[in-house]
């Protein structure tokens, strides 16, 4: 084969593969565009899939009571150290002495959503939310309590 008719067969081949790149941009050019008013209209349009994972939280019974057993089994499955637990030891009424939670915090800003804690938690004492609006300015405001009702 001799240069030119290389040159050739590589022009149009660049030829080729421009036009069906052209075609495709076009065909999404000519789609009808959908603008969604995210503020605004966010409880109306906005779909959030149930499983989706956005916020840890510690559900509460009617007393304000948790079902966490200060286990730390979520601080140890957590690959990135979000889950902070502060416990104590306390003597029960029996004379025995029991591990109470004092502190759950986490961090929100440097979590992986990756869930490995709920999985982890015998007791179902924590779980994700959708709530996914969790924007904030300080970056100090992303670290929560979980066990302290608000």
């Amino acid at each position: 084969m001799s240069k030119f008719s290389e040159y050739i067969k590589g022009y149009f081949w660049g030829t080729k593969t421009l036009l069906v790149g052209m075609r495709t941009s076009m065909k999404v050019f000519c789609q009808k565009k959908v603008t969604e008013q995210y503020p605004e209209n966010r409880h109306t349009t906005l779909h959030i899939p149930e499983r989706h994972r956005a916020m840890l939280v510690m559900p509460h019974d009617e007393e304000g009571n948790n079902r966490c057993i200060a286990c730390g089994l979520c601080q140890m499955a957590c690959p990135n150290g979000t889950i902070r637990l502060t416990t104590e030891m306390r003597e029960t009424e029996e004379g025995k002495k029991k591990k109470f939670l004092v502190k759950y915090e986490y961090n929100l800003g440097s979590c992986m959503f990756c869930q490995l804690c709920v999985n982890a938690c015998p007791h179902d004492a924590i779980r994700f939310t959708n709530d996914f609006e969790n924007a904030v300015f300080q970056k100090e405001k992303l670290v929560l309590t979980l066990n302290k009702i608000k």
